[in-house]
């Protein structure tokens, strides 16, 4: 039998990451000769790691906490949608010795909340919190369902400002601190803070939500968490969290590297119930 293509995961804790067991799916369902694993990489030793992966044979590479912007500075060539997020999750190997870099986080939470949930992003009124990576990597996508507008939110203002100055060209988007969000009424509201990895709360104002509004959490785990419930409080039409975002871009990765789209909604459930029975 002939060798499988390698491929993994770089991060930094990785222990439980479910890359692996999705990316085995994806190649299970369609037919594909690869391997996939995680890698847990020293903080200091991304740039040495990629180097021996992709010198030892190594096809493509998808990168989490805390590397994407090293991984950014690794690549070669980048997609706009990379440049735009300043941050890279996958890197693939080019047929010219090259490495291409991309960001598949936004079109990953796009394709969630549209195709997966059915919620309409067109003409809708956003609000997103947090103005880390997470945030940045998934604006330009979103600004491209071009909302009525989006308010990002950050306990720091100025990084906020800076955000919505960096993505002006795309669509009408307004930064600031968290007392920006007073008083308006949204469609949608997206946590893209870490504070739910600890069991906290962004410190919300109060703010309206709209007759049929959505609220979306990009952590996930198997309760509910501290937003999620937040949002049910709140009386929100819609809430989810980001399984289906990690799924997505996961296949966004693999349809890069191997030519084939997976069928995502099987591999959601997969996941939905492994962690239901963690």
């Amino acid at each position: 039998m002939t060798e499988k293509d390698k491929y993994a995961v770089f991060g930094n804790p990785i222990k439980h990451s479910k890359s692996p067991a999705i990316h085995a799916a994806f190649a299970e369902q369609c037919g594909q000769h690869m391997q996939y694993r995680a890698v847990r990489v020293e903080l200091d030793g991304f740039q040495r790691a990629a180097e021996r992966f992709f010198a030892s044979g190594g096809r493509g590479l998808n990168v989490t906490l805390p590397f994407k912007q090293e991984a950014f500075a690794f690549a070669d060539t980048l997609t706009d949608r990379a440049r735009r997020a300043s941050a890279v999750n996958t890197l693939s190997a080019c047929e010219d010795g090259g490495i291409a870099g991309d960001n598949t986080d936004g079109i990953g939470l796009v394709r969630d909340m549209v195709a997966n949930l059915g919620w309409q992003l067109q003409g809708r009124r956003i609000a997103l919190l947090g103005a880390g990576g997470a945030a940045r990597g998934v604006l330009e996508p979103l600004l491209r369902e071009h909302p009525a507008v989006l308010m990002i939110a950050n306990r720091t203002a100025a990084r906020a400002h800076e955000l919505a100055d960096a993505f002006a060209d795309l669509g009408d988007i307004v930064g600031g601190g968290y007392e920006v969000l007073a008083g308006h009424e949204f469609d949608l509201v997206i946590n893209a803070t870490s504070a739910g990895l600890y069991g906290e709360l962004p410190a919300l104002p109060e703010m309206g939500l709209a007759e049929r509004s959505c609220c979306y959490d990009m952590v996930y785990g198997n309760e509910p968490t501290v937003f999620m419930r937040w949002a049910a409080q709140n009386t929100a039409w819609a809430v989810a969290d980001g399984l289906g975002m990690l799924v997505e871009q996961a296949a966004e990765s693999f349809y890069r590297w191997r030519q084939v789209r997976p069928a995502t909604q099987p591999v959601i459930n997969q996941m939905r119930q492994l962690l239901a029975a963690a």
